[in-house]
């Protein structure tokens, strides 16, 4: 992508951040830090995925309807008084429930050229959704909570949440567990799917296009992923 931009050779550092649905908001963290210590300007921060190729349609054809393609990019710099900034952020992996969503191949325990028929077993994506919606219902009221009193907010301070879109059925649950009305919660899902990583940007692009955001106002960027992990972000515009 640096290449494809034009950018000269050695003007800038590129670098992967693989954390699942999370990989975005993880990225905007890493981004901003570096830009808070000086060590960045300006960055480029953009998510792309091809969900498609990895769908277990044969073994779970209704998890497999969830996802969607998708890719989207921000650009972070330095901020003035008047720009938009981010006040909170907080991560947190509950590791019980490791293995309630993922795509085992990854070459480590499968040599993908000696073994090519055990890698291929696990390059399916698999999600075991009532583990997901334990570890969900347990702790992500208390995550957010925690989100909250790190921007010094109360619930009714948040103007707007985009959150990731994992589902129909867990985006309600979470309105539900959160307690924010769904007028104020970006939902795409029907339109656009699970994107994984690109599904927190392309609910904030889209709700930017359609005027849901003014400034001033005050955003909630939450997501959850594999790990089990949760992330947020509170923006202020």
């Amino acid at each position: 992508m640096m290449h494809r931009l034009g950018i000269p050779e050695g003007n800038a550092a590129a670098f992967d951040v693989n954390a699942s649905c999370l990989s975005f908001l993880t990225a905007i963290d890493l981004a901003a830090g570096r830009i808070a210590v000086g060590q960045s300007r300006v960055a480029l921060v953009f998510s792309a995925e091809i969900a498609s190729r990895a769908l277990p349609w044969k073994d779970q054809p209704d998890v497999a309807a969830l996802f969607g393609d998708g890719a989207a990019a921000v650009v972070l710099t330095v901020a003035s008084e008047k720009d938009s900034t981010i006040r909170a952020s907080v991560m947190r992996t509950y590791p019980s429930a490791y293995e309630a969503c993922e795509i085992g191949a990854g070459g480590t325990r499968f040599d993908f050229q000696r073994q090519p028929a055990e890698f291929a077993a696990h390059t399916v994506f698999h999600m075991d959704g009532k583990e997901l919606f334990r570890i969900t219902h347990r702790h992500f009221p208390r995550f957010v909570d925690e989100l909250l009193a790190a921007a010094g907010w109360s619930p009714a301070d948040v103007d707007l949440v985009v959150p990731h879109q994992a589902s129909p059925l867990a985006l309600e649950h979470m309105i539900k567990q959160t307690g924010m009305p769904g007028a104020r919660v970006v939902n795409i899902v029907a339109r656009f799917g699970n994107q994984i990583a690109a599904s927190i940007p392309t609910a904030l692009d889209i709700a930017w296009a359609e005027g849901r955001i003014t400034k001033g106002m005050r955003l909630l960027l939450l997501g959850t992923s594999a790990g089990v992990s949760f992330g947020g972000m509170a923006i202020e515009v």
